[in-house]
Parts: structure tokens; sequence; C-alpha cells
């Protein structure tokens, strides 16, 4: 009989997703047949699934950390914000629409049945299923409609467990304050919490722990230290892309305001011999830069205007002056070409924009989304590549000749005459561990080899570790009940 157990949180950004990827391991560890769930996530760091669809990278994350491929079932509905009011609502891998957060607000309980179809598809093949919420079950002035937290919890009756942040301060009040806002039905859902991202001697809290239990009648779960090797996996929240010091060669990344599929960031950022260094607004990009990476952008056009804001535009060709390298991936590729037109207003309104100017290609947005787990060759030397392509717009132009990968037959990517300047819309590149050397050789900045993927599975080993020495897992596998339909 399939079991689930759900993991919310007193707040965003508590550590819910990573939480449920190392209790999903810990689950698997046991021998028992695990899969991740996220009714409704929001992020524009998405997974291209085998079923042609996309979820938020963090079930992409959990999935391989339950040994299975990721599908659309496990995130069935993801918000990706195209403006700070606007987002493209997925749902079941495809998009569905482009609302305002107000017409979201009331629209949303209408996806409730296909939410609970791929909760039930997916819970029919597995022992446990472990849900993870999405900000807090205290944003009551959403609980309407809601499908994220307790409006799922009461659709599928399922039992929560409440993870707080110690690391912001003001714990015991964002748990107690939980339980105390909650109206009856929802807060008994609750059975049990646990405290994240403790620094130090976590015996110094033990009365907080007796406190919370005591105002809540929750039962404690345990206190989880710092894990400090989260950097090692796989980030999806945005507010989680930060610098990484490694060694002398170094990567410089502008972050864009709608940041996208960062992710190729991080085979970077775990080499030991390379520093990845993200340039907030308002800072230059640094002259010593080895090669200046511009990341995907779910809004382009708009991107590259605050691209321009910051002076970057300025800083990008003075670096190319002094003959540094330039990768551009998705919409950082769509960027180095001459134009980017959006005649029929796909990311907001009808508009033709001025590149930068450094690959002599044009792009034109169009509706049609290319969904694709790709493999390629690096022309150059023949290294295997596996990854993803997950774009809007279509990319001609003379400096197309100079594709530098082999996709299903066809050239892929633009590059200079001179082959400093790169651009190609396959994400994923550096994930392959012979392509990332290649490619850092090719410019002048040879790093030493390493076996990314590996590092990834290790680290999720080691986070079910460390969830079995500071939690109750037994008591988390007792709580978990039966999937109702």
């Amino acid at each position: 009989m399939t079991k689930a157990i759900m993991i919310q949180g007193a707040g965003s950004n508590v550590g819910k997703s990573m939480l449920v990827a190392g209790l999903c391991r810990a689950a698997v560890k046991r021998g028992l047949s695990v899969a991740p769930f996220k009714p409704q996530n929001m992020s524009n760091n998405a997974a291209v699934t085998a079923d042609g669809g996309e979820i938020g990278r963090a079930q992409a994350l959990q999935a391989r950390a339950c040994g299975l491929d990721p599908h659309t079932d496990m995130n069935p509905v993801l918000l990706k914000p195209e403006t700070d009011v606007g987002a493209q609502v997925i749902v079941q891998g495809k998009r569905f629409a482009t609302m305002r957060a107000c017409e979201y607000g009331t629209r949303k309980a209408e996806l409730i049945p296909r939410v609970l179809d791929s909760y039930h598809r997916l819970a029919a093949g597995h022992d446990l299923i472990v849900i993870e919420g999405a900000g807090s079950p205290a944003e009551v002035n959403l609980r309407a409609g809601d499908i994220a937290n307790m409006g799922f919890a009461e659709a599928a009756d399922c039992p929560v467990i409440l993870v707080g942040d110690i690391d912001r301060g003001g714990v015991i009040a964002q748990l107690v304050g939980t339980d105390v806002i909650l109206p009856p039905e929802d807060r008994a859902r609750i059975k049990a919490f646990a405290i994240n991202k403790f620094r130090g001697d976590t015996t110094l809290f033990a009365d907080g722990m007796t406190a919370i239990s005591d105002h809540t009648g929750w039962v404690p779960l345990g206190i989880v230290p710092w894990f400090a090797d989260a950097w090692k996996l796989p980030a999806e929240d945005v507010i989680d892309v930060a610098s990484r010091k490694g060694g002398a060669i170094k990567v410089v990344v502008p972050r864009l305001n709608r940041i996208a599929n960062f992710d190729d960031l991080d085979p970077l950022a775990a080499q030991p011999d390379v520093t990845v260094e993200i340039i907030e607004a308002g800072r230059p990009l640094p002259g010593d830069a080895d090669l200046v990476l511009i990341p995907g952008s779910k809004s382009t056009i708009a991107d590259l205007a605050h691209f321009r804001a910051q002076g970057w535009d300025t800083d990008l060709m003075a670096h190319v002056r002094r003959g540094g390298h330039v990768l551009g991936i998705c919409g950082g590729y769509q960027m180095l070409g001459r134009e980017i037109a959006d005649p029929d207003g796909i990311e907001g309104p009808a508009t033709r924009v001025r590149g930068l100017g450094l690959l002599d290609v044009t792009t034109t947005m169009a509706a049609h989304k290319r969904l694709a787990l790709s493999e390629a060759v690096f022309d150059a030397t023949g290294d295997a590549v596996s990854g993803y392509e997950i774009h809007i717009g279509e990319t001609v132009g003379p400096d197309r000749q100079n594709g530098w990968l082999t996709l299903e037959g066809r050239r892929e990517g633009a590059a200079s005459a001179d082959g400093r300047i790169k651009g190609c819309y396959l994400h994923g590149l550096f994930a392959a561990d012979g392509f990332r050397q290649s490619y850092m050789a090719q410019i002048g900045a040879p790093i030493k080899a390493m076996n990314y993927d590996a590092g990834v599975d290790a680290t999720l080993d080691a986070l079910a570790d460390h969830l079995e020495d500071c939690l109750d897992v037994d008591a988390i596998l007792r709580l978990a009940e039966p999937v109702r339909r």
C-alpha cells in the first residue's frame, strides 16, 4: 500500500527541497520505492523530462535521489515568472496560459483535479511519496483554492510535517505562529516538526524544541545542522545562485533579472580550480575573467535591457578587445546576436531590439517552445554531450555556419570567426566531464579531471546520512499514511 507524507515550511527557502531529496535517498537506502511530488512550484530553473515536458529543477534532483528519471507527474503545476506580476503557467509539463498573479489566484482551484490526477498516477507505482509544499501554509490569505500546501493536503488527505529555518532567526515564532494562525482543520494535519539549518551546538536549542512542542502539541523530529555540502547539489531557487570561490580560473556570470536554467553553472562551480563569480546589478564585469558566461533568461529582451542598464555591454566589449572568451547559452545566446525580434509580442509588447552584436545572427521569437532531451557532440574534440533544450525563438545568420556542436545530425550553435564568441541553445553542457575539460582547455584555461555526476550522487548519499544522524527518520516513515483517492 502506497503511503505519503508532506513536508511544508514555515516560510520560503527553509530548505524543504533539500530535505525532501535527502529523505527520498534515505528511504531508497532502506529498500523502498520512492517518488517525489510537488503540486505547485515557482521557478525559472526547469528540467526537461523524458515524457516531453518540464518540471522544477528541484523535483528533477529529488527524482535522482530516488533513482528515477524526472517525470511531469512529479510537479504538475510550474509557475515561471516573466514579470513582477505575471508568470507562464505550466500544467503537467505543457504551457497552459500566461497569467497575472491576480488572475491565477482566482483560477488555481480549477487545476486541483489535474494535480490529483498526477499524484495518484505517481502513487500507483511506488511505496512512498514524499510531497513538498511551497512557501508557507501560514499565508492564510492564499488559502482559498490553495493547491500548494494545506489545500493539497486536504484534497489528498495526507499528514504534514512542518519545518522551520533557524538560520533566519525567530524560528519559535515561525512555527508557533503558524499553529496559531491556521484554521483548526489545517492545524490538525500537522503531526510533527523539525528545525533546519542549525549552526553550532544543537543541544543549546533543547528548550526551544520543548517550547514549540508544548505550544503546538507536535512531535519533535529533530534539529538538522547546517549541511555544508549543500552547494554541491543543483540549486533551484535564484536566491541560492551565489559566487563560489575556487582556483585561479575565473568564470564571470552577470546575474540577469529573469535568469533561467542556471544549473549550467553548477559543474563549473564544483571544479576546485574554477572560481564562479556572480556579478550583481550595479557592479562592473571584472577585467580578469577567463570566460564571461551569459546564462539563460525567461525574458530575454527585458534582461538585455537590464544588461545594458548596468553598463555590462561596455564591460563585455572591453573583455572581447582584451582577447577574452564569451559563451551565451539560450537567452544569453540570443542576446549576443545582432537583433532580437518579437513580432507577436510573445515576451511582452511586440518589438524589435538591437542585440550585443558579437555574433552575426538574428533571433525571431515564436510561440512554439522547443522542449527536448538532446545528445550532441563537441565538434572540436568529439566529446559527447547530454543536455536539454528549452526555448522559444529561431536563430539564423552567417555565424550559424560556424556551429560548434552536432546535434541530431545538424549543426547547433554559432561562433565568431576567431571562435572566441560562442552561443548555443543546449543546456547542461558542462555536466559532461570530457566537454568541460576540452572547452576550458580550448579557451586557454585548462582544468583538472573531475566526475561531476558521481560528486552529486555522493553528496545525496552524504545528505541522507546527515538526516539519519539528526532526524528520527523511522518516526517520519511511521507518520506517512496510505494514499487515499
